[in-house]
């Protein structure tokens, strides 16, 4: 359902007076109403049923257990695009949040907020204003599986925008501990939120998460979250090569980079997925793994916050296979399995 024509409505959340009145005045400012402002989760879920806000800003900083209330609260209730403010990027609140349904996290502005900072939370909002939130997500089946040992031939690229976090938490999941291949992960966060993601993303899991450093070997069974204001590229040595050169189609770090250099280093030994996600991002990064002989795979609709960047890779002709979010695990595992069978030794 498309939104209504006029101001775009926001609620906010936050126990900060001085964070209530800087936010109402710089949205304000920004062509925005903000419909109410409110100091706990209990005020904010009634808000939000009986004013129907187009998108919810919930401070997380002062009192964490109440973000988190107000978060699961509105999107059990008034499912509506929430996006989360954090001072804690190293943390694990903020990514706890998008757990519960939030679809997007940045960094808390203080009384001395720049303009642009102000200016670029105004622009998450309109970006999640227009967000069909999904009111029901399959649950992720719980079973065992019984992967094969893997020799480190084959490599994995993931890319996720909108929604992503949550997913990758999902997919990382149904992923066995001993899965030997390198993982490289493009998701697109706020400045300074990838070391926390990844720390998150590694609890979630149980896997080894890290942050990309310039020049550190690849390592069968670890994955490597591209960091903020860097595309995450492979070296002709099996290295990570951090590249901060221009954005492309606007972003940096970028999913098509990312997957490019995987079709250029790996040719069909290469396994590329793309998550939710607005804009196209990934998609001739995975057009590129296909056209190489890869394999790739893309969310399906019904699973994905936004169908953007997997409808555009299955457009642009690059995408094998579309799966439902809770699928796509097992059917990596069954990739890196068949890919061995066939490349491993070469």
């Amino acid at each position: 359902m498309q939104r209504a024509l006029g101001p775009i409505r926001v609620l906010l959340m936050a126990e900060d007076e001085g964070l209530r009145t800087l936010l109402s005045r710089s949205l304000g400012g920004a062509g925005m109403r903000v419909v109410e402002a409110v100091a706990h989760a209990g005020a904010a879920t009634r808000a939000c049923g009986e004013l129907s806000p187009d998108v919810v800003v919930v401070d997380s900083t002062v009192k964490v257990a109440e973000g988190f209330a107000a978060v699961q609260d509105i999107m059990a209730f008034r499912p509506t695009p929430i996006l989360v403010l954090s001072d804690a990027p190293e943390g694990q609140e903020a990514f706890e949040a998008l757990a519960l349904g939030a679809l997007d996290v940045m960094r808390r502005p203080d009384p001395g907020a720049s303009p642009e900072h102000l200016a670029e939370l105004a622009g998450r909002l309109r970006l999640l204003s227009g967000v069909q939130v999904i009111t029901h997500v399959r649950g992720r089946r719980s079973r065992k599986r019984t992967p094969d040992p893997c020799d480190g031939a084959p490599i994995v690229g993931i890319a996720a925008s909108l929604g992503g976090p949550r997913a990758l938490a999902v997919l990382l999941k149904g992923l066995p501990r001993d899965l030997a291949v390198p993982i490289c992960l493009v998701q697109h966060i706020s400045s300074g939120f990838s070391q926390g993601l990844a720390s998150w993303l590694a609890s979630e899991s149980g896997l080894p998460v890290k942050e990309a450093g310039h020049g550190e070997p690849l390592a069968a069974g670890r994955v490597y979250v591209a960091p903020t204001g860097a595309h995450l590229t492979v070296g002709a040595r099996d290295e990570i090569v951090l590249d901060r050169g221009p954005a492309i189609d606007g972003f940096r770090p970028s999913a098509t980079a990312m997957l490019a250099s995987l079709a250029r280093r790996y040719g069909r030994r290469a396994i590329g997925v793309v998550l939710t996600g607005m804009g196209r991002d990934g998609a001739d990064g995975l057009a590129a793994i296909r056209a190489a002989g890869g394999r790739t795979l893309a969310q399906d609709e019904a699973t994905s916050v936004v169908y953007g960047m997997p409808r555009a890779a299955v457009e642009a002709g690059g995408v094998e296979r579309v799966l439902a979010l809770e699928e796509i695990a097992e059917a990596i595992v069954g990739l890196v399995r068949q890919t061995n069978r066939t490349w491993g030794s070469g």
